[in-house]
């Protein structure tokens, strides 16, 4: 008789707590195999394609394109061992999270369940209609927001309910709405069993908000709120939000910036490529050249350890750019550069900015980063004051390149000028540093036989 295995959506790694359905890939009485794609996820890092680790027919979907799963909650049932002509009504469906699996759900994250402390505050009662199929289990979990991070969230102390109640939220998506609509949770009475708080409660107290009270005066009247479209912050562009929200809270950041001649630096490219083998890229002398630099100034390739009050220098320089797409501005890193020639940083400059183009770049991919390298200049603007990708100390800014006026062993002349501007942690050094850092580096883009003193 065949069995109806269920597959859960996997932890997919570096904190990442839920996902988007951006695509369903197998329908209703599919037949799948071992490790084939059946659904396209959408994180707040990447697009990732999630295989199924069964073989069988699938029998109901979880979730309609556009909604968000957490991490744990039913994707699909599958019977296993069931001929492809037989109705889901035929076998029994038994749950089977700890049956074996191929190991492969996802490439570097494995099939195993998510780590225990994260299941304990996600495994609550979930809102998921499924497409067909039986509905998602119930397991509610009493939990409240925890007074000292925002939006997160812990089982509530007996004291505490005492005190004020305890807030009891099914999902973490209710949460999330929530919190991004500035709704206060302990403010509603939930619907649900024992007073949990559904996404229905949280839906009809945003839009009883949202009813305006009726006019007592023309004044009243005329106090409406402007029309416009609301566009959700989530995925990438809400991952970057936060991230550049935290930036700014965070870090007491510093600008400096300075013009350089980089007529010299644009004939060596020129002589590189025409010496045959593989083209070398402008970003890629860039990186070489921002590599040498902070091994003269490695205050700035640390990061700051504000619980231990610490600045943790790093030994290596993983290397993040920034790479607009059509899903927004994500930033690649380049693992261990300081170790790479430029033949090799134009290689993998090229391979990620592929997969960033395509969308099918890794979590691993995108995380990571010890300093930045940001060419703005290929939006045709010359200077820029950088915000720093936290958790990292600085980010080094290239404008475009441009023919400009310049006084050139004595002489005005008519150079190729670029801006270069750094942002900084003030933490972790001061101006000194931070100028002997953009002085170095513009020397190099003036004069490339500098980098040959490092090399």
């Amino acid at each position: 008789m065949a069995q109806v295995l269920e597959f859960r959506l996997p932890d997919l790694g570096e904190g990442l707590t839920e996902a988007e359905i951006v695509r369903w890939l197998v329908e209703v009485g599919d037949v799948v195999a071992v490790d084939q794609p059946v659904v396209e996820v959408e994180t707040a890092k990447a697009m990732v394609d999630v295989p199924c680790p069964y073989a069988g027919v699938v029998t109901a979907r979880y979730g309609e394109e556009g909604s968000e799963l957490p991490v744990g909650a039913p994707l699909i049932t599958v019977a296993v061992g069931a001929p492809a002509s037989g109705g889901p009504a035929e076998v029994p469906q038994t749950e089977a999270r700890e049956t074996e699996g191929s190991g492969n759900v996802l490439v570097g994250y494995g099939t195993s369940d998510a780590p225990a402390r994260r299941r304990r505050v996600r495994r609550e009662q979930q809102v998921l209609a499924p497409v067909n199929g039986r509905p998602a289990p119930e397991a509610p979990e009493a939990v409240r927001p925890a007074p000292d991070v925002p939006g997160a969230v812990r089982p509530a102390p007996e004291a505490a309910e005492a005190a004020q109640g305890p807030v009891a939220v099914i999902s973490p998506l209710v949460r999330r709405l929530a919190r991004e609509n500035g709704l206060d949770l302990r403010a509603l009475t939930g619907s649900g069993p024992d007073g949990l708080i559904l996404r229905a409660d949280v839906e009809h107290a945003l839009r009883t908000a949202a009813t305006p009270a009726p006019a007592t005066t023309a004044a009243t009247a005329t106090a409406t709120a402007p029309a416009g479209t609301r566009v959700p912050l989530k995925g990438v562009r809400g991952a970057v939000a936060d991230k550049l929200s935290r930036s700014r809270t965070e870090i007491p950041d510093a600008t400096c910036w300075v013009d350089a001649d980089a007529t010299e630096l644009m004939r060596a490219r020129t002589a590189m490529n025409a010496a045959g083998g593989p083209k070398i890229s402008l970003i890629a002398l860039l990186a070489r050249i921002c590599t040498a630099a902070l091994a003269r100034f490695p205050e700035l390739n640390s990061t700051v350890d504000t619980a231990a009050r610490e600045i943790v220098r790093l030994d290596a320089v993983h290397l993040g750019f920034a790479a607009q797409t059509e899903r927004g501005l994500v930033v690649p890193v380049v693992k261990d550069a300081q170790g790479r020639d430029a033949e090799s940083l134009s290689a993998e400059f090229a391979r990620l900015t592929e997969s960033a183009r395509t969308g099918s770049l890794t979590p691993a991919e995108l995380t990571g980063g010890t300093f930045t390298l940001n060419n703005y200049g290929v939006f045709g603007v010359d200077g820029s004051t950088p915000i720093i990708n936290h958790p990292e100390a600085a980010m080094l800014g290239v404008g475009r390149i441009v023919p400009k006026p310049w006084v050139h062993e004595g002489e005005l002349a008519v150079r190729q000028v670029v801006q270069l501007s750094l942002t900084f942690d003030h933490r972790v050094c001061d101006g000194g540093t931070a100028g002997g850092f953009l002085r170095y580096v513009a020397d190099c883009v003036e004069q490339p036989a500098v980098l040959l003193r490092t090399l």
